[in-house]
């Protein structure tokens, strides 16, 4: 008789054992998943936090780039300091090429219609060759850094 109930009891063990072993392949599958999201999270955050470091470094070079151009607008004739004109536009080329490699470009103002996503009036001026609303001064230049503004240009628009 110890055989005969065995025998009936087989078929409900292996159901349940079916059914626990469905359970834990279910609850291993979920944890799978949730580690694949939890990573590809990780190096999307990863991604971001090197593109905020990277903004911050960019804002700084930028004022060393504004300087130089500031400087190069003051140069002396070719024949004084001509050794001087040359290395300050050879560190400036470095810079601006550096800043290229790394993703930031200038944004093209100069006479270009005014949009205010990429250009900050800071005034406006009379001017005869420009239609109203065009960039007619630039006087600081404005930057993106991977296709995002990192600094609009800041401009003076024709009246």
């Amino acid at each position: 008789m110890e055989t005969q109930n065995n025998k009936e009891n087989t078929p409900t063990e292996l159901e349940e054992c079916q059914k626990i072993r469905d359970e834990y392949l279910a609850g291993w599958q979920r944890c799978r998943a949730d580690f694949l999201n939890y990573k590809k999270e990780e190096s999307q955050r990863a991604a971001e936090l090197i593109n905020f470091a990277k903004t911050n470094w960019a804002l700084e070079i930028l004022l060393v780039i504004d300087n130089f151009e500031r400087a190069m607008q003051h140069k002396p004739g070719p024949e004084i300091c001509l050794e001087w004109v040359k290395g300050v536009e050879l560190i400036e080329g470095q810079l601006k090429e550096f800043l290229k490699s790394e993703g930031v470009e200038e944004i093209k103002a100069m006479g270009e219609e005014f949009n205010p996503e990429f250009h900050e009036a800071i005034g406006e001026t009379e001017n005869s060759t420009r239609d109203s609303g065009i960039v007619a001064e630039v006087l600081e230049k404005g930057y993106t850094i991977n296709g995002k503004l990192l600094r609009p240009a800041k401009v003076k628009v024709a009246k």
